[in-house]
């Protein structure tokens, strides 16, 4: 079977991992979470970047340094990962769901405003498949109505829109370094602030809610318990391999624009005789080729293309369940509109199989698609 997705190395984790325990300090903030916290500002332009052990907890943090409470709302896509809603529903928030364009399968600027209520306090952007939202439009609408903006850019390191990095564009940035994201750490996220006026409190919340990191770098004589918080940072064996992966950022990126590029052109054919739709990026939009997806007709044709797949010895996938229709996003949240594209897209988006080293295997890949498209739509 070709897997969907295989966990890629670059070949210096393991040595580094070492190091880290050479070192003599395995637990969070030393020196290799230091080196990624520095790749990261590098990278984004962050005025503060911090590790945390997952994208979730970013996220989570993000809801703390805007002291949501009971009530308040913040607009997101219904179309997202639990952990987008499940951050803010932890405060007591509640999700508002609002649809997706038909084109970036993000969510549509365009309806952001009907969704806005005198309690609602946020907007929380996800950047799907690494390609920006309207971020512009977006920023305008937020400025108008006094709100802050949240950028779940869980699958878009080293992605831009109008060459700002995403996850530093509105007021706060989540990233993802899970196994099935383009740089990796098994487990892992960071949170980013684009400027300083959040970042002496995200490092209090970050470490259980003391000043610690003051106390680190001589500014207090002790630490204490000085605001709310969690255990939010990651141990260094997971910034060991994580910077790793850093130093190797660029030609993973690479990598992974090729094989995309190769889906592309590959399904060019299929959406021309409209048997498929192809991923659209905008012209603005400069994105890391973290997964390649195409839309089918029908769900009924998506399950015979999968099976299909599968029957050929290749694993594909379909995504996201809406939020709005999951039990919990019925209890916790509440959808603003109809939200008709994003249970269109649902059914219908499958996930082909994107991971360094496919290469080898990626005509192959594409030659049973074809036969399983063909059977799937006979």
């Amino acid at each position: 079977m070709i897997p969907f997705n295989r966990p890629y190395m670059t070949g210096r984790e393991l040595w580094l991992i070492a190091q880290a325990h050479a070192k003599g300090h395995l637990s969070g903030d030393g020196d290799f979470t230091r080196r990624c916290h520095h790749w990261l500002q590098k990278q984004t332009g962050a005025a503060r970047a911090l590790l945390t052990h997952s994208c979730t907890a970013a996220l989570e943090m993000s809801a703390l340094l805007l002291d949501l409470r009971d009530g308040d709302e913040v607009i997101m896509p219904s179309y997202t990962f639990v952990s987008t809603a499940n951050a803010f529903a932890l405060r007591g928030a509640v999700p508002v769901f609002v649809d997706v364009r038909e084109d970036t399968l993000n969510i549509d600027e365009n309806l952001i405003e009907a969704a806005i209520t005198p309690r609602t306090r946020a907007i929380c952007v996800v950047h799907y498949a690494g390609v920006a939202c309207e971020m512009d439009t977006i920023l305008q609408i937020a400025s108008r109505h006094g709100l802050a903006v949240i950028e779940d850019a869980a699958q878009g390191i080293m992605s831009h829109y109008k060459n700002r990095p995403l996850g530093t564009i509105g007021d706060l940035g989540s990233l993802s370094f899970h196994e099935t994201k383009n740089i990796i750490s098994g487990e892992g996220g960071a949170l980013l602030c684009r400027d300083a006026s959040f970042t002496e409190r995200s490092e209090i919340i970050r470490e259980k809610g003391t000043n610690r990191s003051k106390f680190f770098r001589g500014q207090v004589d002790k630490y204490t318990w000085v605001d709310i918080g969690s255990s939010f940072l990651p141990g260094e064996i997971t910034a060991a391999f994580l910077s790793a992966q850093m130093d190797a950022a660029e030609d993973i990126t690479a990598r992974r624009i090729a094989i995309w590029n190769r889906y592309h052109s590959w399904a060019k054919r299929h959406e021309s005789e409209e048997r498929i739709r192809r991923p659209t990026v905008p012209d603005d939009c400069g994105h890391n080729a973290h997964m390649y997806y195409m839309l089918l007709p029908s769900l009924e044709a998506r399950t015979r293309f999968i099976d299909g797949l599968r029957q050929r010895g290749v694993q594909a996938v379909f995504h996201y369940i809406p939020l709005h229709t999951a039990p919990a996003g019925l209890r916790h949240g509440r959808g603003n509109g109809t939200l008709s594209v994003t249970d269109s897209i649902s059914e219908r988006l499958v996930r082909m199989p994107l991971w360094i080293g496919l290469e080898d295997n990626l005509d192959e890949v594409m030659e049973k698609a074809d036969e399983a498209l063909m059977a799937a739509l006979a």
